[in-house]
């Protein structure tokens, strides 16, 4: 695989930077309707033109060599390692915005307020919310599909027996939403700056507040159990080992002056961490040093996508002036 970092740009915006399942490409996706992907092992880069308008939202497939895009034309597509692009659903009209997959092989998208969870044979009947789709995760056992909307979040079965789901309630518009690594937790970014969740199977309510700006990134380590969030000028990580945060003290690093963190991304294993700031800066270390190290430079644009290969070999990092980075990394022991 390459060792040297790679380094594009673009005239669009970065809407996100997904590697595969197999760790072997990543795809950028930009403001402008392209992608930009890039093979690990070479460095090789392709560009692919995706949609005439915009792309709003990238994930992986269910399988190891593909990606879903969702388009503001309506259309959910997927696209490959090759750069050829497929349609799999068409919402005339609306955007999709919201996308999601599971390697159980379980697809799942947001088309105004219905939501809608499939396989590679298609994708069955809308499930229908009060508002619109805001946010969707699928649990880690690929068995339930959360759902962000005005007022809280809903809980589907992917093979209901019932045709209403369980309802976590709270006020407000819930702006994303994910699962602890073990299920036993879901977890939502609200328009109030706040984060709420709930506690399962019991739906106990559990509120994290005092942000500055609004939370754009949540983040999950695995050893210690964090939860790592974007939104302040700090990067913090709430802790979730045994009974979960409440009545513990969040942990506090990774400060730049007056810098604020847009984007936070978790190590696949363990407690490395990675955090962007509104000045395109990256920084990386672990929680467990309760600091990090300059990784690259300030482009002047806030870092608007930041993730880590399923691998934890390397890092993607893209702006909001259309930089994009991909760089091999090797983190200390703990």
């Amino acid at each position: 695989m390459t060792q040297s970092p790679i380094s594009l740009s673009a005239d669009a915006s970065v809407v996100a930077a997904v590697f595969n399942r197999a760790s072997s490409h990543l795809c950028f996706a930009l403001g402008d309707g392209t992608v930009r992907i890039v093979a690990l092992a070479d460095g090789a880069t392709k560009e692919a033109a995706v949609s005439e308008g915009g792309i709003l939202a990238l994930t992986q497939d269910m399988d190891d060599d593909a990606w879903l895009a969702g388009l503001d034309d309506g259309r959910l597509v997927r696209l490959d390692t090759s750069g050829s692009v497929a349609e799999l659903a068409k919402h005339q009209g609306k955007w999709i915005e919201q996308v999601t997959s599971s390697a159980a092989g379980l697809r799942a998208y947001g088309a105004g307020k219905d939501a809608f969870i499939g396989d590679d044979k298609g994708f069955g009947a809308a499930r229908m919310h009060p508002s619109t789709v805001a946010g969707l995760a699928i649990d880690p056992k690929g068995k339930r599909l959360a759902v962000a909307h005005y007022g809280g979040v809903s809980l589907w079965w992917v093979n209901p027996t019932e045709s209403k789901p369980k309802v976590l309630p709270w006020k407000g518009s819930h702006i994303s939403v994910c699962w602890a690594p073990d299920g036993g937790y879901v977890m939502t970014a609200t328009q109030e700056n706040d984060l709420h969740g709930w506690r399962l199977p019991a739906a106990s309510d559990i509120r994290m507040s005092g942000y500055p700006q609004k939370v754009k990134a949540l983040a999950w380590s695995t050893k210690p159990y964090f939860l790592a969030t974007s939104g302040a000028d700090q990067i913090i990580c709430w802790p979730f080992a045994g009974p979960g945060p409440s009545g513990k003290p969040l942990v506090e690093f990774g400060g730049r002056g007056t810098q604020v963190i847009t984007r936070v991304a978790c190590h696949p294993q363990g407690d490395g961490i990675a955090a962007g700031y509104d000045t395109g800066e990256v920084s990386i270390g672990r929680i467990s040093w309760r600091r990090v190290a300059l990784a690259l430079e300030a482009t002047k644009a806030e870092v608007t996508a930041l993730t880590w290969s399923p691998d934890g070999k390397f890092i993607a990092a893209g702006d909001d002036d259309g930089h994009m980075t991909v760089m091999p990394v090797l983190l200390p022991p703990a």
